[in-house]
């Protein structure tokens, strides 16, 4: 082009335009125009270097010498007379001309050179596929063909580093395949190659000469001319800028998978076709305008968006071919001269989409000018972080080839491009769009270790959702950029939480047992060391508790704290509390007095049961105090009347009014981000409508047995206690020191079909060399249930449950029988009205396979936190999914996505809370506990699994300035002193100081 010529052209660009022009060529791509005037034949025949892009395939390939992956195919359906003898010809002249294509690469030393061996007798490879019927089979037989061609591997020391076949299937029909390998070709040159491969048949065709001039270099000299170009200032000047613009870059990009990536990534792949219609493309194209921006940044705009909400960071590099041909003396050659360049894009502040555009308008300048350094050179530069498991810097890539016009004609023939089975993948999500009259025809391509075909098809789906609400609304920020259809919308929202069930016909957590005790007063319903009792027993027993209660002021509203040892004598005083119209507050009596005395003092409890005198160091004053032991004569004294069906032997003031389904059940408290525990109010129809679900699945039923092994202070004891009450079941409960044995906890499964444990009760018992029967239901909750744990309950034929649920929603949410297999045990779908949601930080629904936080709402949703309105407000929002008004939704904090079943994935949590043991707790309680003591300036605490199944909780402690370093022991009783067994650390480890993240986070 002639400086005439371009100062025309841009004249006709756009202010915006011409601004981004003259800001290429100050920052350097023009600058060095003047060199490029130097690149010369090499004079000297002979071994000649590779090209920086060279080396890096000449590497990657003695990585995976059998490997196809870097295989450029060009794939022509030639239908017509073909003449045979002038297209080997014509192909023929292609390889003499294009020193690339007889190019091999050996060692000599210690480096790779590049030799040009002589022109073959014969370049095409004849297959005569015409015996085989017209018809599928014949076509089956093509692809296979094609396919095989296209991945089979090349040696790169023997050569040759290119194939063609002709496949000839009729007279007037045949399949042309060339299949050349990267490391002498780009896309860029299959055009080349085509291009003169039909200027050269057609003279053939017609008894001429060739039309083509001889090429002025060829690929070698481009070789040795960029080596000498890149050994001066120019490298280190481009290399200060990429590192200072990849500083502090995350390392990977954490897309979700549907397997977890392998230690070292295959090369397998495939391709999802998708199209964007022209309309779409157009719009998009509009908006680039309006912001002085190219169609490919509008799309890389559209990418980066679908990244950052498909992995929630907004730190997205993304990789980009460029076609490197800077100088013109390299547009007519075959050759490997494209780089990729590094796209990183800032989502950070969820901007609009215009906005983005602007910035990923600003990156891809930049990275225009200073495009010279090949990539992997870049990567030794910058000592960037190198793992088997995926490729460097970015492992997302986008790729525009913009309409290049059609296919030229070959002379008597009507040639068409042949697609194939793709079966590689360079280890990148890879976006590949072309432009055509119809808009973009696009793929992507994919690792087949990583992603199944179903999950690509979603996001390709979600991606043109996304780039049509960008064009028609640019201003809407990324994170309202709808990605989601209408069916699958539907599915999230309504399919899989259509969990509609009539209410209980008994609304109150105790009403069921009342009935069944009406029902079968003879049937034993409770064993424990203390006691065996019938229905009709226990019933009356906590009848006569219920009045003595009542007497004593429990009614309606009242909170009484049950600190009782397990056993007969404490379910006996909950359903007691419940029958008088209370709530009841669990304490366990093995908890530290000080965090008992909290308990009592933050939820204002003025009545207090025990067994016989309360522990030491609870403040009683105002409080009322029934003892079971001191009282017992007064209590056997009471009716054993239920009080609502009692003689108004007292003021009718004092008699209940019935429990309402809003009434409060229970407070139980939880462990406290701020350092101080929580309680959580739950209310008898949630927990009446819960055992109702419970009773159909996992299902209980009269003639079983539960064993109850859990402390009343954990809401699972709800269901160990009231299920089997509710149903007609009998319920054994163990004791404290039994349900840490496993030997003594052995012996009282004998007869037991049902018990339910968190996974490291389980585990317990299994490393005692004991497995669950087949009769026995296996009920496993509390935290994560590893999958290798699930294989070793299931191994003997017992049905596992996998049970999931917050306190804040009503023991479990969620259900699901366990099945044989491989990979991460899911949660289930929601229980009886329950609906569960994962959504994004805009309350959208993430899509399948998208992380998002769980929300859980329906019947189940306690009331909020006892006097905690701040806290209430927070964790408990308002339901955008739901058309009811008032409707809430719990906020989980529990990272998950879907799956394609519809069950959840849970991968950890968005903030420091663990369950450990069954237990929450928040790791800054147990920091907070730690700050207390004097000597202790800072403190950290972490959950770590050195041995896997085996979780610990750890703290790290920096001792005050001038103080004498606490000892462990020291710290463990002062901590004992505080904190609950389950929230001691194992170790606790002394540090002269925190190590901090370079953002200055613990």
């Amino acid at each position: 082009m002639s400086l005439d010529e371009a100062t025309e052209r841009r004249a006709t660009l756009s202010p915006a335009k011409q601004a981004l022009l003259d800001r290429l060529m100050r920052d350097g791509v023009a600058s060095d125009a003047p060199a490029a005037a130097t690149i010369r034949p090499r004079g000297q025949p002979g071994p000649a270097p590779l090209s920086g892009a060279q080396q890096r395939l000449w590497f990657l390939h003695q990585m995976a010498p059998s490997s196809g992956a870097y295989n450029i195919p060009l794939i022509r359906r030639l239908r017509g007379v073909l003449d045979v003898d002038a297209l080997e010809r014509a192909m023929a002249e292609v390889v003499r001309r294009h020193e690339a294509l007889r190019t091999v690469f050996v060692l000599r030393g210690a480096a790779p050179v590049q030799e040009v061996a002589p022109p073959p007798a014969r370049v095409i490879r004849l297959q005569d596929l015409s015996s085989i019927p017209a018809g599928e089979a014949r076509e089956a037989e093509v692809r296979a063909r094609v396919a095989d061609e296209a991945h089979a591997p090349f040696d790169l020391a023997a050569g040759p580093v290119f194939r063609a076949v002709l496949l000839r299937l009729a007279d007037d029909d045949h399949v042309l395949s060339i299949t050349l390998h990267h490391i002498v070709a780009d896309g860029w040159s299959t055009g080349v190659l085509y291009r003169e491969l039909a200027a050269l048949y057609g003279a053939f065709t017609r008894g001429e000469p060739s039309p083509l001039p001889e090429l002025p270099i060829q690929y070698a000299d481009y070789a040795v001319w960029h080596r000498a170009r890149l050994a001066g200032p120019q490298r280190a000047r481009q290399v200060e800028y990429w590192r200072a613009r990849l500083a502090g870059a995350p390392v990977l990009l954490d897309l979700p998978t549907d397997r977890p990536r392998p230690p070292v990534q295959g090369s397998a792949g495939a391709a999802h076709p998708l199209r964007i219609p022209r309309d779409l493309y157009d719009r998009l194209c509009a908006v680039a305008r309006a912001e002085g921006a190219t169609p490919f940044m509008a799309l890389a705009a559209a990418w980066g968006a679908l990244l950052h909400r498909w992995s929630g960071q907004d730190d997205v590099c993304v990789g980009t071919p460029l076609a490197g041909r800077t100088h013109a003396l390299t547009e007519p050659l075959i050759g490997f001269f494209v780089n990729t360049l590094v796209l990183r894009l800032d989502l950070s502040g969820d901007p609009p989409f215009r906005e983005l555009l602007r910035r990923v308008r600003d990156t891809t300048v930049g990275a225009y000018a200073h495009q010279e350094v090949p990539f992997h050179q870049l990567v030794d530069e910058l000592k960037v972080e190198r793992s088997l498991s995926h490729p460097p810097v970015f492992q997302a890539m986008i790729s525009l080839q913009n309409a290049s016009g059609a296919d030229p004609e070959l002379p008597g023939l009507r040639a068409e491009p042949v697609g194939m089975e793709t079966r590689t993948a360079e280890g990148y999500l890879l976006l590949y769009m072309e432009e055509d009259a119809q808009g973009l025809n696009a793929f992507l391509q994919y690792p087949t270790d990583l992603w199944d075909a179903e999950t690509i098809a979603r996001v390709s789906g979600r991606l043109l959702t996304l780039m049509s609400a960008a064009a028609a609304s640019p201003e809407l920020r990324v994170s309202r950029l709808p990605l989601l259809g209408a069916a699958e919308r539907e599915r999230l929202l309504r399919e899989w939480n259509r969990t509609e069930r009539p209410h209980p016909a008994v609304r109150t957590m105790h009403g069921a047992f009342e009935a069944q005790a009406r029902r079968t007063p003879d049937a034993v319903a409770l064993e424990a060391d203390d006691a065996t009792l019938t229905y009709g027993e226990l019933e009356a027993r906590a009848n006569r508790l219920a009045h003595h209660l009542r007497a004593r002021g429990v009614g309606p509203g009242t909170l009484v704290a049950l600190c009782l040892e397990r056993g007969a004598r404490m379910v006996e005083a909950l359903l007691a509390v419940l029958k008088a119209g209370g709530a009841y507050l669990p304490l366990d009596p093995a908890y530290p007095p000080d965090r008992l005395a909290y308990m009592l003092a933050d939820s204002g409890t003025r009545v207090l049961v025990t067994q016989s005198a309360p522990p030491d160091g609870l403040p009683l004053d105002g409080i009322r105090t029934v003892a079971l032991d001191r009282d017992a004569q007064a209590i056997a004294a009471a009716s054993t009347e239920t009080l609502s069906e009692a003689a108004p032997a007292i003021p009718c003031s004092l008699f209940p009014i019935p429990c309402s389904p809003g009434d409060l059940a229970y407070v139980i408290y939880t462990s406290g981000s701020t350092g101080r525990p929580k309680g959580v109010m739950v209310r008898h129809g949630a927990v009446a409508g819960f055992l109702q679900a419970m009773a159909r699945a996992p299902g209980l039923a009269p003639g079983d047995v539960l064993l109850a092994v859990t402390t009343l202070s954990f809401d699972i004891a709800v269901l160990e206690l009231m299920l089997p009450l509710a149903v007609g079941a009998r319920v054994r409960v163990a004791s404290r020191e039994a349900a840490a044995d496993p030997v003594r906890l052995r012996g009282l499964l004998a007869g037991v079909t049902a018990m339910q444990a968190t996974p490291s009760t389980w585990r317990m018992l299994l490393d005692s060399g004991w497995t669950p029967p087949r009769a026995l239901s296996v009920l496993c909750g509390g935290e994560a249930l590893p999958r290798e744990l699930a294989e070793r309950l299931m191994a003997g034929g017992a049905p596992l449950w996998n049970l999931y649920g917050p306190t804040e929603t009503t023991i479990w949410s969620a259900a699901l029988r366990v099945e044989p297999g491989a990979g991460p045990v899911p949660v289930g779908g929601p229980i009886d009205n329950t609906q569960l949601h994962v959504l994004d930080g805009a309350l959208h629904p993430a899509p399948v396979g998208v992380f998002g936080e769980l929300y859980i709402g329906g019947e189940g949703l306690a009331r909020g936190y006892l006097r905690r309105p701040a806290l209430t407000a927070e964790r408990f929002v308002p339901d955008p999914c739901s058309p009811v008004p008032g409707a809430r939704l719990y906020r989980t904090g529990d990272r998950v996505r879907r799956l394609r079943d519809g069950t959840l994935e849970i991968s950890g949590r968005l903030d420091t809370q663990v369950k450990l043991r069954g237990f929450r707790i928040e790791l800054g309680e147990v920091e907070g506990a730690l700050r207390d003591h004097p000597a202790v300036r800072q403190a950290a605490a972490a959950v770590r699994e050195d041995v896997p199944g085996d979780q610990r909780l750890v703290a790290y402690v920096v001792p005050a300035e001038g103080a004498d370093a606490p000892t462990a022991a020291a710290l463990r009783t002062f901590l004992g002193g505080r904190l609950p067994e389950h929230m001691l650390p194992t170790t606790l480890v002394l540090l002269d100081a925190l190590p901090l993240t370079p953002n200055g986070k613990i």
